[in-house]
């Protein structure tokens, strides 16, 4: 089979190398997929370039989104067979500890992602834990399966588990041309909330309305801050969704109201930030991190998915052989919903 692997981090995309390996065969639980289409993250790029603290074992296939078709089955599994179309759960723990059945799954000991700690999706086929894939229709494309997991999953789980998100709610969440910002605007609108939003160019500004934002902000023209106020009556938003870094941080603080609650899942910008305490206590605001989500929270997103309340933007579609420059493209921050690999 064709994949996408990495022998050494690198900051380019040039690390990326186009290799035949063994075609994976299954073990007892275990089922066989071939995949017809890999959807790109930001933490593709990070593993790519090396996490600080963490190590991986080299080479390295990259890749946490897929979604294709049930090739073969191994010993004992019976949710799946042959020529079924599924999607993979980026994520998985145990299944069995006490965080994995109260259904916080992200936080188990053995809770690990594609693509990080075991060799992704950039690739032909893939073997996994059969608990791992998930039965779809045809209502979805595989390019716009592929696109949707990791999105909408830590989406749903920064809103509604930690962001505890109401209909009367004012949210503001940045960069709506990435994958996980057009993913969050969707859900939010799909609570009720007034969504606030940022773009980095006048370009995106439409494409942002067109999927539910109010109020849509340019933060090159000046920051955004000062924004969120004047559309906000001076009020500021009751929900931030963060997944910049330093680059906003601090001005997040500036445009959140009272009792306001930050979620915050990335660091594209950066990982260290500082702030100013006294806005944390005086203010009362609330801070959480957010990892991924749980199977049980995947699950409803798959089935908002097939019902058409929510559906992925794509913005371009790569053939496995051109991995590089899909992810020089995401680079440039140039693209407005998911960039995903054709298989």
């Amino acid at each position: 089979m064709k994949a996408i692997f990495f022998e050494k981090h690198g900051d380019s995309p040039d690390v990326l190398k186009v290799g035949d390996l063994p075609d994976p065969k299954p073990s007892v639980n275990e089922v066989v997929v071939s995949l017809k289409a890999a959807g790109l993250n930001h933490l593709d790029i990070w593993v790519r370039n090396g996490l600080p603290g963490v190590k991986l074992a080299l080479p390295r296939i990259p890749g946490s989104d897929g979604a294709g078709v049930v090739a073969e089955v191994g010993a004992g599994v019976t949710n799946v067979k042959p020529g079924d179309r599924v999607v993979l759960s980026p994520g998985m723990g145990c299944g069995t500890c006490k965080k994995c059945t109260a259904n916080w799954d992200s936080l188990c000991d053995e809770y690990h992602l594609l693509g990080l700690q075991v060799d992704g999706t950039y690739r032909e086929k893939i073997v996994v834990a059969a608990r791992r894939v998930i039965k779809v229709s045809e209502n979805l494309s595989f390019e716009e399966w592929a696109a949707s997991p990791l999105v909408f999953l830590t989406a749903w789980h920064m809103l509604h588990t930690q962001g505890e998100i109401k209909g009367s709610d004012r949210v503001l969440i940045h960069a709506a041309g990435s994958g996980i910002g057009q993913a969050a605007i969707q859900i939010a609108r799909l609570a009720g909330a007034e969504v606030l939003t940022t773009v980095g160019s006048d370009e995106k500004i439409a494409k942002a309305s067109a999927l539910g934002a109010k109020t849509v902000i340019n933060y090159k023209k000046g920051g955004f801050g000062q924004a969120v106020l004047d559309a906000t009556g001076g009020k500021g938003v009751d929900l931030l969704f963060e997944h910049i870094g330093p680059e906003t941080w601090t001005e997040n603080f500036k445009c959140l109201a009272k009792g306001g609650r930050l979620v915050t899942c990335g660091a594209t910008s950066g990982p260290k930030v500082e702030m100013d305490l006294r806005f944390l206590y005086m203010r009362q605001f609330t801070i959480k991190g957010a990892y991924m989500g749980s199977h049980a929270e995947l699950l409803k997103v798959i089935h908002l998915l097939e019902k058409g309340k929510i559906k992925p933007v794509i913005d371009s579609v790569f053939p496995l052989e051109r991995a590089r420059e899909a992810q020089e493209h995401m680079e440039s921050r140039g693209n407005f919903g998911k960039i995903v690999l054709k298989i």
